[in-house]
């Protein structure tokens, strides 16, 4: 046990360093003026340069570290994100932007790593730029000033770029006193664990294992919950799919008055 604690913080440690080398790629290409824009699946579904580069300078740098990293006791496994919110970047609505490295055991999120490369860069041209967020279970979340949203405020984030009916409805149900409408769920969960959002409500296929392992920990390492729009935990073994095809729903508190609130024409429209 002693042994796989100690391997558990050396990848935390790698990630945490790896993330901050990704988040000076995402800026570089942003400087760099050209940001290499493709299409994958359809128009608000983008990679840049930058996903490209990072993506390929964490997988590099963990593969040389850890080089049987999917074997390391029963079941080790890591999802990278190396931009979430690419569509946000492409649009300079930068404060959106992370770097997301989770860690998971037996299927279970257990350690995760965020970097924004540009946190801090609306404070003027000399504000240094950039912070890493990081947590293991049973450890704790650091990296962030832990801030609940204001008592008895039902704030809303949500998706930005992938909105629809069921989104629509099932925000409508939790009756919000206001709606976040932002890029990236890393984002998401850090205006969750800051005190900006209430809850973090998708109900609709469209994000991924690697964009929910890392905020995940961080956001269940302070006592909040995240789960599928049905209440399930969500699963993160090597052989899953890795869309997450029933949602997300995620609170720091009151995780139940939300999840109360999910409309039944919409758990039926989303299979786990």
């Amino acid at each position: 046990m002693a042994s796989s604690h100690t391997v558990l913080m050396r990848l935390v440690a790698s990630a945490y360093s790896i993330a901050q080398k990704a988040g000076t790629i995402v800026r570089r290409v942003i400087a760099e003026g050209d940001l290499g824009i493709v299409e994958k699946t359809c128009a608000t579904d983008l990679q840049t340069k930058a996903d490209r580069l990072a993506q390929m300078s964490i997988c590099s740098s963990l593969a040389r570290k850890f080089p049987k990293l999917t074997i390391i006791g029963e079941e080790l496994v890591v999802w990278v994100d190396p931009l979430d919110g690419t569509k946000e970047y492409t649009e300079g609505l930068l404060d959106n932007v992370t770097v997301l490295i989770g860690i998971a055991y037996e299927g279970k999120a257990i350690a995760g790593v965020i970097n924004q490369p540009y946190y801090n860069y609306q404070a003027g041209p000399d504000a240094v730029l950039g912070r890493t967020i990081w947590g293991v279970l049973g450890l704790g979340a650091f990296g962030f000033q832990l801030k609940e949203a204001p008592a008895g405020k039902h704030i809303i984030t949500t998706t930005r770029s992938h909105n629809n009916k069921l989104v629509t409805d099932c925000v409508t149900a939790m009756n919000p006193d206001d709606v976040l409408r932002v890029g990236g769920a890393g984002n998401k969960i850090i205006q969750l664990i800051e005190g900006k959002a209430s809850a973090y409500v998708f109900a609709s296929p469209g994000c991924k294992k690697w964009d929910t392992c890392a905020p995940e920990v961080i956001l269940h390492a302070v006592g909040g919950k995240l789960t599928d729009i049905h209440g399930n935990a969500l699963q993160y073994n090597k052989e899953v799919k890795h869309m997450n095809s029933a949602g997300v729903l995620a609170t720091l508190r009151n995780y139940d008055y939300y999840a109360s609130r999910v409309p039944e024409s919409v758990k039926n429209a989303l299979v786990p």
